[in-house]
């Protein structure tokens, strides 16, 4: 007569399989196995086992066998399947990969599964496992710009080394200014969030004004300075220039880091820093604006206030930036 392996549990392997057998999130697979354990643990008879968990009795006592031989590493770790071995998608695969890295479809920039599969001559499914499998996403790009700037490593030392090691008696502020914040104002009130349904808004608006933001951010504390203009010419930005001059400390030095654009270069800008030396100039590199860091403040404040709000004026918007 056949008898069951004996089960023996050291108290850690008993509290583990306990937290495995009642977690809501393992696979319901690993559960079903550490239950059939500490079943067998508990002296439950192998048929008693399979017939209250629902499974078949030679499943409890292989899982019984492969604990006691290899303890709990043999009930979590998965073993290769001995299902037919796919040799179809095996001859498909290095066409499917071929055709999907080097060619393209007609009038299309690029593959989906059903397009290369009608392509082809298989079934869709084939292609979309052979794309996992390669890590292959021909529906996704990721955009990128190079700097060209042929004094790129001077800048960006001097930038990082503003923000890593700041100068002594002086501030370091990362200045910008966010133009054309359009005040959109919704045709139709939307639906609120409630439980299985996402919030609503109309794709279409009405554009009520735009405003310009000139901020400042002091990198040692995170204060902020700023102000809307309705435009952002050389004008504005010596007024904003000026805003910076009266609240800051007249006797620090302050070391602006700021982007290329030609109105911080002007010429009537620069005879003005020029009349105020406690102001030194710190530029980017070219296509380098993730070296700003008020570029950062001003992507939260449009993903977290401006752009799934609605406006009915320009005030009304102003408002809400400077709140």
């Amino acid at each position: 007569m056949r008898r069951a392996v004996t089960i023996v549990l050291t108290d850690d392997e008993r509290s583990a399989l306990a937290g495995l057998a009642r977690s809501r999130t393992a696979a319901a697979r690993l559960v079903t196995r550490a239950r059939i354990v500490l079943a067998a643990a508990d002296g439950v008879e192998n048929q008693d086992i399979a017939a209250t968990l629902g499974v078949a009795e030679g499943t409890v006592r292989m899982w019984r066998r492969r604990f006691a031989e290899e303890r709990r590493p043999g009930i979590e770790q998965e073993r290769p399947g001995r299902g037919r071995r796919p040799t179809k998608r095996k001859h498909w695969a290095r066409t499917i990969v071929e055709v999907t890295l080097h060619t393209t479809p007609q009038n299309a920039t690029h593959w989906s599964q059903r397009t290369l599969a009608t392509h082809l001559g298989i079934d869709k499914s084939m292609v979309q496992r052979v794309w996992k499998e390669h890590k292959l996403q021909p529906h996704r790009v990721r955009t990128f710009k190079l700097s060209r700037d042929k004094r790129f490593i001077e800048k960006l030392i001097d930038v990082v080394g503003l923000y890593l090691r700041p100068p002594e008696h002086a501030l370091v502020l990362s200045v910008d200014e966010k133009c054309q914040i359009q005040a959109l104002d919704r045709t139709q009130p939307g639906l609120p969030l409630k439980k299985g349904r996402c919030g609503t808004m109309t794709h279409d608006y009405v554009r009520n004004g735009t405003t310009t933001l000139f901020a400042a951010l002091e990198m040692a504390t995170g204060k902020l300075i700023g102000t809307c203009m309705p435009r952002h010419r050389h004008q504005e930005w010596l007024k904003f220039l000026k805003l910076i001059d009266a609240q800051t400390p007249a006797e620090l030095d302050l070391h602006l880091i700021a982007d290329n654009y030609g109105t911080h270069k002007h010429p009537k800008v620069k005879r003005w820093l020029g009349k105020h030396p406690r102001f030194h100039m710190h530029f980017v590199p070219t296509s380098s604006s993730w070296l700003n860091m008020v570029e950062r403040w001003f992507r939260d404040l449009t993903t977290r206030r401006i752009r799934r709000d609605s406006f009915g004026s320009v005030d009304a918007l102003i408002r809400t930036i400077e709140a």
